[in-house]
């Protein structure tokens, strides 16, 4: 092989890895700017491999290389920086549960399945829900076939709310536990819901539950992020203001690493179990190497875990992440100094998010009635 082919293409990928990296600094929501963000730990692994294979033609660097290797270190540098926080190199950020003989009666047992609208294999999550028995079972993307299948299991939730949509944005939820005062909102489109309630757990006390599942920026749906941020930090906001304990879980479709997610952890002071044990990856199930982490949980500072699992694929196009939280409020003044703190920026920047989000919102509506009438 010619030594000189490989060279060049090494210093071809630190470049596309440097260019792709600040490209993605652009203050802009447009889904071919904020789709950056997801492929971070492919970008980091592509990265690593130009890093080091530069390295061993060293003795022919002139000054472009210098300055490509100098480049790409701070690229290389920023993509770690994202991605090592969901490793074990990192600091925990919620502590592990304390095994104690009471324990099981303060744990809640949460299931989050994207279950892809046009998917049938319905009895796969059926049957998963049968044998994990989760507390609280959420499913995106379910429309009527999917809430006729899950009747199924529905004995065994008294508590549901159910929004079944043929849109890709229907909505379930289904608890063991007593749901007060659910709520369907929407509050960005028309057409996308959202589910808001108060949740109280075998102890007694109450607790709010978020379940979202904002618009992605792509090409094939949303053309800017716009919604999908304002959503996330709407909910944020109104945790934080209001002193709420509250889970939010969801199909975010966002990654934990983007500016946003960052933010709305700063603004709602909600933690991320994930931080300080390991990726949760969840879509595409049928591509190992462009794997990302698109549904989420965060939690009060309440709460510490027990386990959080990425479970067998159902049939979509993402698997099912199960998360049991133990509820132990005398933890919560040790964790609320992990949570990180908003600053004047990130409230000036919510605020304007939000109102930019609801003109998207009214805009994007009108958009979907107007495909609405003219496909009935």
């Amino acid at each position: 092989m010619d030594l000189s082919l490989l060279y060049y293409a090494l210093q071809g990928l630190a470049g596309f890895i440097a260019f792709v990296t600040i490209w993605g600094w652009l203050p802009l929501d447009n889904w071919w700017v904020r789709g950056v963000e997801f492929p971070r730990i492919q970008i980091m692994v592509l990265g690593i491999i130009a890093w080091f294979g530069m390295l061993v033609f060293s003795s022919e660097w002139e000054l472009g290389q210098w300055l490509l290797f100098v480049v790409l270190s701070g690229t290389l540098a920023f993509q770690l920086r994202m991605v090592l926080p969901y490793t074990k190199l990192w600091k925990k950020e919620v502590q592990k549960a304390k095994d104690k003989p009471e324990g099981q009666a303060h744990q809640i047992k949460i299931m989050v399945s994207n279950v892809l609208t046009p998917n049938d294999e319905t009895q796969k999550l059926v049957d998963l829900v049968k044998q994990k028995q989760p507390d609280i079972l959420i499913t995106l993307e379910s429309d009527k076939k999917w809430e006729q299948a899950l009747q199924q299991v529905e004995s065994d939730y008294p508590y549901t709310v159910k929004v079944p949509l043929d849109n890709l944005y229907g909505m379930h939820l289904y608890s063991k536990l007593e749901l007060i005062d659910p709520e369907v909102k929407y509050l960005m489109i028309d057409d996308i819901p959202s589910i808001h309630t108060q949740l109280r757990l075998q102890g007694g006390r109450a607790i709010w539950l978020y379940c979202l599942h904002p618009m992605p920026p792509s090409p094939t749906e949303a053309d800017k992020s716009t919604t999908r941020d304002a959503e996330l930090l709407m909910v944020g906001k109104h945790i934080k203001e209001n002193d709420q304990t509250a889970i939010l879980a969801g199909d975010l479709n966002d990654v934990a690493w983007s500016k946003t997610t960052r933010r709305f952890q700063r603004i709602s002071g909600l933690l991320d179990p994930r931080i300080g044990r390991h990726f949760i990856n969840t879509f595409h199930v049928k591509y190992p190497f462009l794997r990302w982490a698109l549904d989420h949980i965060f939690h009060s500072a309440c709460f510490t875990v027990v386990d959080i699992q990425r479970m067998p694929s159902v049939g979509s196009d993402h698997f099912p992440v199960m998360t049991t939280l133990q509820y132990e409020p005398e933890e919560a003044s040790k964790q609320e100094g992990n949570a990180p703190t908003a600053q004047a920026e990130d409230i000036q920047e919510t605020d304007n998010k939000i109102e930019e989000g609801k003109k998207e919102g009214e805009k994007v509506s009108e958009e979907h009635r107007q495909e609405q009438r003219s496909f009935g």
